[in-house]
């Protein structure tokens, strides 16, 4: 039985990881944390990555482990947390798109503003959500968390611990990131920075538009299937 529930816990640990860590991917986002967080200095951007990992495990927990049911209470769909959800994402990433380049002085004014206060404020929104973990996110962390269920209670807990271990993993990678990003930026100048920072911003303006169509396009079905039903009658 020991085995039984150490493979059950392995398997679920693989399983989370494989679908969790390429949607949350860690590397894609860093770039945008540091634009948001341009100005900060060392110390504040590093207490923000580690709210934000926390932030991002707690909420991709709660997401897997009573999600559903949460939906379920307040009457909603997954389909309309993606339409909501991919809003937002497409609304945070044009801003992005738009703000100009900083100057050296507003560098300057905006170290002097962006107190860890001001960070803390910043921590869950937009930060943690939707920019860490989005709608997208949330969706699969609902679909897996229903996944994981089984009949026997202890079969149960013991996937769940694996999905929790590999939520604290993908933790510590999106820690690292944001962590450390700003080195690895540094290696492709100023210049490519900018246009690095364009295009994950326009490749996150498009991954939200694509989250809202989803939502959509299953309400469409939704739609259609209840007018069919209604035609036959």
């Amino acid at each position: 039985m020991t085995i039984d529930l150490m493979v059950a816990a392995a398997r679920s640990f693989l399983f989370v990881l494989a679908a969790m860590l390429p949607i949350l991917n860690p590397a894609a986002t860093a770039p945008i944390f540091l634009s948001l967080t341009e100005g900060a200095a060392p110390s504040t951007r590093t207490l923000l990555a580690r709210r934000i990992a926390r932030n991002m495990f707690w909420l991709m927990t709660g997401s897997m482990l009573i999600g559903s049911y949460v939906l379920d209470f307040f009457g909603i769909s997954l389909p309309i947390v993606r339409v909501g959800g991919g809003l937002i994402l497409a609304s945070v990433a044009w801003r992005l798109l738009g703000a100009t380049p900083a100057t050296p002085d507003s560098r300057a004014a905006l170290a002097d503003t962006f107190t860890p206060e001001h960070a803390q404020r910043q921590a869950f929104y937009p930060l943690t959500f939707p920019i860490s973990c989005g709608p997208a996110s949330i969706s699969v962390a609902i679909t897996v968390g229903v996944a994981l269920h089984d009949a026997e209670l202890v079969i149960s807990l013991a996937r769940m611990g694996g999905a929790l271990l590999a939520l604290a993993l993908i933790g510590v990678l999106l820690y690292l990131a944001f962590r450390y990003g700003e080195h690895l930026l540094r290696l492709i100048g100023e210049a490519g920075t900018a246009v690095f920072l364009r295009l994950t911003a326009f490749i996150l303006l498009c991954l939200g538009v694509q989250i809202v169509w989803d939502g959509l396009r299953e309400l469409l079905l939704e739609v259609t299937a209840v007018s069919s039903r209604l035609a036959g009658i």
